[in-house]
């Protein structure tokens, strides 16, 4: 089984690089600066308690490989850049290729199987960064996440099991879940945050925000007759434990580093937009998420850095927008 990295960012620079080290065969799909760097000096993965330079195969595109049964393709980029991933990877990969989404969202899945038949949905608990290019890092140690693995739409196969076998290999927690978007609906809950993160900051005045937002996803949720697994957040402390790396603590999630690193996008229409689409579709109000979105969008847009709203100078927008 090769795993090729699609998208070798923070996410998906971890796990590769975790597989790697584990003795599995690996190649990475990275752009620019990062593909520059792997290629030139290796991939550079901190951590807690080491750090490790990589010197892991690369290439910049889907068509510079050669494809052999067995592969397992892990897609590890921003939902706002998969559907044009899928058709480069599509237009180079076999059909009947496996193709996992390390992804946050629910979209992602929906979009890979439009062209592969064997995909398969992976809920990602995993702090981690990427803010220069050829460097990864990961915040728990010895367990770097958790990484559940599962069919989509659904069923069992013999597939999702060895997938999350050689992730815990990699020193990872990993079930294989028949049921895996349900607990990838239960993730979105929380990644509903990350939006506030951007707008306000990492804070107090944020968390009460993405409890906002969370408050109209469990109400969309109910009105579309979603089914969902609550993350049991206590489960995760008992599993990660996660400090610095290099005394830097991480600083906000995802889409925060998306806005650090001035990329021009970010992922919030298929966090928080997804809540808006069940909103307007079921009938339900989400002001909150409309705003989040709408705010997340314009600055990243700008390039500007986050945390530039006062959380009660957003609530006062969403009040005078009800």
């Amino acid at each position: 089984m090769r795993f090729i990295v699609y998208g070798a960012g923070a996410i998906g620079g971890v796990i590769g690089g975790r597989l790697f080290q584990a003795g599995h065969d690996v190649t990475l799909i990275a752009r620019g600066a990062h593909r520059t760097a792997i290629r030139d000096r290796g991939l550079l993965v901190e951590s807690p308690d080491d750090s490790a330079r990589l010197r892991i195969p690369v290439v910049g595109h889907p068509s510079e490989l050669g494809y052999e049964p067995g592969d397992v393709v892990l897609l590890g980029m921003k939902t706002q850049d998969t559907a044009e991933a899928v058709r480069a990877l599509a237009a180079s990969a076999p059909p009947d290729i496996v193709v996992a989404c390390a992804q946050n969202g629910v979209e992602n899945e929906r979009l890979a199987l439009r062209s592969f038949a064997r995909v398969y949905g992976v809920c990602v608990v995993l702090p981690a960064a990427h803010l220069r290019p050829g460097v990864v890092q990961v915040y728990s140690a010895p367990v770097g996440g958790v990484l559940d693995v599962g069919r989509y739409p659904g069923g069992t196969d013999d597939v999702a099991p060895a997938i999350a076998g050689a992730f815990r290999d990699a020193g990872f927690g990993s079930a294989h879940r028949p049921d895996v978007m349900q607990y990838k609906y239960g993730k979105l809950l929380t990644n509903l945050g990350n939006a506030a993160e951007v707008v306000c900051g990492p804070g107090e005045g944020a968390r009460d925000i993405a409890a906002l937002a969370r408050a109209e996803g469990l109400a969309c949720f109910h009105a579309a007759g979603v089914d969902f697994a609550e993350a049991d957040m206590t489960v995760y402390a008992d599993v990660l434990n996660v400090r610095p790396v290099g005394g830097r603590r991480r600083f906000g999630g995802s889409s925060v580093q998306s806005l650090q690193r001035a990329t021009g996008s970010v992922e919030t229409d298929y966090l928080n937009g997804e809540i808006v689409l069940l909103g307007r579709t079921y009938g339900v109000p989400t002001p909150v998420n409309e705003l989040l979105g709408h705010m997340a969008n314009e600055m990243a847009r700008d390039r500007r850095p986050p945390g530039l709203v006062a959380p009660e100078e957003f609530l006062a927008a969403v009040a005078a927008r009800s």
